[in-house]
């Protein structure tokens, strides 16, 4: 039996567009406090019925296979003694992106944030207004060793987000979702800018890609509800919807680096 709390609601809500084919149930994330007492109250029937949506919607949005992509053609330099990089990605939601580098291997931390902004501006409640330059993050920690840069931008382009999404990712909307890379070198600069020419030449999405290669000015990491969101509420609806299926193409698609036991900030101890 699946147990649902109130709290795995958090910041649900629904809204309804038709296609063309069949009414669609869309789940987005709202900035919403159900704290108080009367405001759980008021969202039970909300937490059934978007609940019962996501789960109606799950067998065809699971079905949908990942894009898979060639590896780059260009990547960063083999490592020369050090035994830890980063790279900062946003693609929509933080909370699915970190699930699905939680799930890899060679990683050793992936923590939810802010990049592109100013450092006294990101906070959740300040960042959704999508006047803040801001684009929720992750920040991947990983063994270079183990997985390379070129390899993490693989899984990025693949499953972790769609890239030709312009300011936005699915039912979440505003630049704050916007799809970019924040490089930290040169090498992450060519890196990334060669893979985004090779599939655009590649024709291996359907529309062009849009994401945005910045330099990084700073990483500021993200309230700690929002770490280890999809495994600390797997049956909230929108993680059932949006950020389950993520995981589970990382699973098929990269099997070889798929691991089954996430990496989890707080275990690592932030």
């Amino acid at each position: 039996m699946i147990r649902v709390r109130f709290q795995d609601v958090f910041a649900v809500m629904i809204t309804v567009s038709v296609r063309k084919d069949l009414p669609m149930l869309h789940l987005s994330r709202r900035p919403r406090s159900l704290n108080s007492a009367g405001a759980r109250t008021r969202y039970d029937g909300l937490l059934l019925l978007s609940l019962l949506g996501a789960l109606w919607q799950m067998p065809a949005r699971a079905a949908e296979s990942a894009v898979v992509l060639p590896a780059p053609a260009i990547d960063a330099p083999a490592p020369t003694g050090e035994s830890s990089q980063t790279a900062v990605l946003a693609g929509g939601c933080f909370w699915g992106v970190q699930a699905v580098f939680q799930h890899t291997k060679g990683v050793t931390q992936a923590l939810s944030g802010y990049a592109g902004g100013a450092k006294e501006t990101a906070k959740y409640e300040i960042v959704s207004s999508g006047r803040t330059g801001h684009a929720e993050s992750v920040q991947i920690t990983f063994d270079p060793w183990q997985i390379s840069y070129g390899k993490i931008l693989q899984i990025y382009f693949s499953v972790a987000h769609d890239p030709t999404q312009l300011n936005r990712q699915g039912p979440d909307v505003g630049t704050e979702y916007r799809s970019a890379i924040f490089y930290q070198d040169e090498n992450q600069k060519k890196v990334a800018q060669a893979y985004i020419a090779q599939l655009d030449k590649a024709r291996v999405f359907k529309r062009p890609i849009v994401t945005q290669v910045n330099q990084l000015a700073g990483f500021y990491p993200a309230e700690d509800y929002h770490q280890d969101y999809a495994t600390l509420h797997p049956y909230q609806p929108y993680i059932l919807y949006n950020d389950r299926p993520k995981v589970e193409n990382l699973k098929q698609v990269f099997a070889d680096i798929y691991r089954d036991q996430p990496v989890l900030v707080t275990v690592a101890g932030r």
